[in-house]
């Protein structure tokens, strides 16, 4: 029997019409759209608003949850789960610790504190390549306004800060030997100290937000360990001006909870590449639309049953 674990799409994968063949050909994905559409008052299943950049973060989390329903019962349960950012908001509310339509109102919430802090302080960020992690660290605490944001793999930094702190750390990685540094095309520095202000208001947000225990652990981008039921606010907030440790996240699985197979839902497949560059012998599969939808289900559903 596989050892599954579940992966959780972030933002910046997404793409036109996504989710709309799936909604055509999959009831209960169908009924997680409407069921999002219904508390955020706007229409998901017109592609127009699922691709507008203002309701990004919401349609990848209603995309998500849809596709986690449709195979919830058909495949193999997962040990463990993670996402990427935005992602580890799909895979609380897959693990039961929080109700989707809670996550979908906080979610638009989080999304517009995170535009205003940007609108606030500016900021930009980029890719480093091909460059030690612990070097990238060295040179952004060197740096005036540039901050290592997110550990994505061995070989793949993403650092944010002001437009002229990573301006100055991208010349700085490349003459220490950088392959690239690629200039990501977003309007806010995630992850970093600039989204201090969108941090601060998610946290009063996170009041009167109820958790429930987790029926799967999640594994947090922020501390590299499960979320713990105590603390799971205090990380949410925290994920906003700390950077992601998501290949850390990947050793985590494998080690403590012996995964071979990771599936990763929502748009694109950006994660399961970083897990091939992490993880020594895993397979992997992405769900966004119907073809690959039956293709894992061809693959895993017999080992469910």
């Amino acid at each position: 029997m596989r050892k599954i674990g579940y992966l959780f799409s972030g933002q910046g994968s997404q793409f036109a019409n996504m989710g709309v063949d799936l909604y055509q050909k999959a009831p209960v994905y169908q009924q997680a759209i409407d069921e999002a559409s219904a508390v955020l008052g706007i229409d998901l299943v017109n592609p127009d608003n699922m691709d507008d950049p203002k309701n990004v973060q919401m349609a990848i989390l209603a995309m998500s949850f849809g596709i986690y329903q449709t195979i919830a019962h058909e495949l193999p349960q997962a040990r463990v789960m993670a996402g990427l950012s935005l992602g580890e908001y799909s895979a609380l509310v897959a693990s039961g610790a929080l109700d989707f339509k809670t996550a979908i109102a906080l979610v638009k919430d989080r999304s517009h504190y995170m535009e205003q802090a940007g609108l606030q302080k500016p900021g930009s960020m980029a890719a480093v390549l091909k460059l030690d992690p612990q070097k990238v660290t060295q040179i952004c605490q060197s740096i005036v306004g540039a901050y290592p944001a997110n550990y994505n793999t061995a070989t793949q930094t993403v650092i944010g800060g002001t437009a002229e702190g990573v301006t100055q750390a991208g010349t700085a990685l490349e003459e220490a030997g950088a392959k690239r540094v690629v200039p990501l095309k977003v309007a806010v520095a995630s992850h970093t100290p600039l989204m201090q202000a969108a941090s601060d208001n998610l946290s009063q947000r996170l009041e009167d937000v109820h958790f429930d225990g987790f029926k799967i652990p999640v594994i947090s981008n922020t501390t590299a360990k499960p979320f713990a039921d105590e603390s799971v606010k205090t990380t949410l907030r925290e994920q906003l001006i700390k950077p992601t440790h998501f290949a850390e996240d990947l050793k985590y699985m494998q080690e403590h909870f012996g995964i071979d197979t990771l599936i990763e839902i929502g748009p694109g497949d950006t994660l399961s590449k970083f897990a091939k560059k992490t993880l020594k012998g895993i397979e992997t599969y992405h769900i966004d639309n119907v073809e690959t939808l039956n293709e894992v289900k061809t693959a895993l559903e017999t080992e469910a049953k």
